[in-house]
């Protein structure tokens, strides 16, 4: 039986592509209200997970629960309690945003009204514009007004925001805030930090077919993952080689305070840093990259680009 306090549940989820091992055992469980979102490299399995999910893809072995359904086996009206936001869409381009969130609304027994829709994603003074015309941010929110005017329970986003400029991306997080304030459930993949950090209510990491890790964005990794760390550097007595030194620390600032007190007169503390791992850091040491937080083995602090660690992930 499944627990009505739950969008989604899934027990030891198992497809295979030939040799290939896609989703090897996966469990995990999406309460309702919540954003949910789930992070992995590419090739973790995420894709196929989510498919099967929305019910585009079959499995081999476990078992899912969506809105208490199969959705294997899901009807017509599990379908419309549904709503899925594809990363790219193409569709009827010569069609205005009224005249497109309109014809989508006939599709569902219970629409929300179209032009509610259309402000709520903020296309209001868009209304009239034909698809091909909206700009990049403009045709992703068209695409969530089509993905919501369904009135859906469940809203699936696969990479909502790429290619948005800042400013759009913060807007639509604010629109996806407010469809959680309503009682939408979103299980979101993306492969922004700071998007799932800001977002999600809990965070689950993927790797190898298998969750690896679930929690809120603020404990994910434990404890310890999030200590701070503070490096500092001293000279040897006479003039001597400078050493790079580093601690893992819950008090900082006492630390710091203590370090001062032992630097030069001036109190200053030659190198001195405190760094706070952020998720991005957490999920880089989850994947097996190489966490930005930590030191180079020469001991001095890392300066590397974080988009250059990112392009594998992504």
């Amino acid at each position: 039986m499944t627990d009505p306090d739950f969008a989604v549940e899934v027990h030891d989820l198992r497809k295979r592509y030939g040799d290939k091992q896609a989703v090897d055992g996966l469990d995990l469980s999406v309460h309702r209200g919540e954003i949910f979102a789930v992070l992995g490299p590419n090739g973790a399995g995420k894709t196929t997970t989510v498919e099967i999910l929305e019910g585009f893809r079959n499995r081999d072995g476990g078992s899912v629960s969506v809105l208490g359904a199969d959705p294997a086996t899901a009807d017509r009206a599990w379908r419309s309690r549904i709503g899925i936001v594809l990363q790219t869409a193409n569709d009827q381009a010569e069609l205005t945003v009224h005249e497109l969130v309109h014809h989508f609304a006939r599709y569902y027994p219970h629409p929300r009204d179209p032009d509610e829709v259309i402000e709520s994603v903020g296309l209001s003074e868009k209304a009239g514009t034909r698809t091909r015309q909206l700009s990049g941010g403009q045709r992703r929110r068209l695409d969530v007004a089509l993905g919501i005017v369904g009135n859906p329970e469940l809203l699936f986003l696969d990479e909502p925001t790429t290619g948005f400029d800042p400013e759009a991306r913060h807007s639509f997080w604010d629109l996806l805030d407010g469809l959680r304030d309503t009682g939408t459930t979103v299980l979101l993949t993306t492969h922004y930090l700071d998007e799932a950090e800001h977002l999600a209510d809990r965070v689950a990491v993927v790797r190898d077919g298998q969750v690896i890790a679930l929690d809120t964005p603020a404990n994910l990794g434990g404890r310890n993952a999030r200590r701070a760390i503070v490096r500092w550097t001293e000279q040897s007595a006479g003039g001597g080689p400078v050493h790079h030194r580093e601690q893992r620390t819950d008090t900082p600032t006492a630390f710091v305070r203590d370090l001062a007190t032992r630097a030069a007169v001036d109190g200053e503390v030659p190198g001195l840093q405190v760094v706070r791992p952020s998720l991005e850091d957490v999920y880089l040491g989850m994947i097996g990259e190489v966490p930005a937080v930590e030191p180079p083995p020469d001991g001095r602090p890392r300066t590397a680009d974080k988009d250059d660690q990112m392009e594998d992930v992504r």
